[in-house]
């Protein structure tokens, strides 16, 4: 018991520096969400539970219109598959990461948001700490994160007077954080830069307001293309260091 203590101990004491990040993103856009759903006249309870149950930044805000509007459960399930398709190539892409979680996979599949499949999926996970409780804390923690903003937001809501316009590029600016984080990392660009050439191709043909989904689709398609490609090439490089190294 007590070496499970220690197990699960460290890998909180590992996943919590990463998530500190989140954290800043996480309850700015809580309290902004909390703060939209008091002022639309809905009580606290309402994004407590919309945040604990939902759990998809995006479609609670989409909610509150919803809430607010005639009751069309077909258009919200289609709006919500829409805006969230993209974690259908987050979970493919995650297969591996989350075998052998026991029952922690079934809260990593419920709890994986953008910045959860970020850290999980690129964080170098030290030595010694177990992958599964590691990835199921920085999923908590996110979780929590989220949470305890839109609690805070709802409740003390009518008492903030500030103009919260522009809150949600703290979201944007973190991920730029993270992908300079992950190219500083790698010695290979490849990945990064078919990533960010098709991205903007889908933006230029799409638009704004559509290129999501065409773009990790086309993103998808290639990488799986030239997976073996590049695989081979970073292998040959990976045996010519070790060569060179002997």
């Amino acid at each position: 018991m007590q070496e499970k203590f220690v197990v699960i101990r460290r890998a909180f004491a590992a996943a919590f520096p990463y998530t500190i990040p989140i954290f800043a993103g996480f309850w700015f856009l809580g309290l902004t969400y909390g703060i939209y759903m008091n002022v639309s006249g809905f009580c606290f309870w309402y994004p407590m539970l919309m945040s604990l149950t939902i759990f998809a930044g995006s479609v609670e805000f989409i909610t509150v219109s919803l809430l607010l509007g005639a009751f069309h459960p077909l258009q919200a399930l289609a709006m919500t598959l829409m805006i969230n398709a993209r974690h259908l190539f987050y979970g493919i892409s995650m297969l591996d990461r989350f075998k052998g979680t026991g029952w922690k996979k079934f809260y990593l599949i419920f709890g994986m948001c953008d910045e959860s499949f970020s850290i999980n999926y690129t964080a170098e996970i030290p030595k010694g700490v177990d992958k599964s409780w590691f990835m199921f804390f920085v999923t908590l923690l996110n979780h929590f994160y989220w949470v305890t903003g839109a609690v805070l937001g709802g409740i003390f809501g009518s008492l903030i007077s500030f103009n919260t316009e522009g809150l949600s590029f703290v979201m944007t600016a973190m991920f730029v954080v993270i992908f300079m984080e992950q190219w500083l990392k790698e010695k290979r660009h490849e990945s990064a830069l078919i990533g960010l050439g098709l991205s903007v191709l889908c933006l230029v043909i799409f638009g704004a307001e559509n290129f999501m989904i065409p773009s990790m689709v086309a993103i998808l398609v290639v990488l799986t293309a030239f997976r073996r490609p590049l695989d081979r090439q970073q292998d040959t490089e990976a045996e010519q260091g070790g060569e060179v190294k002997r």
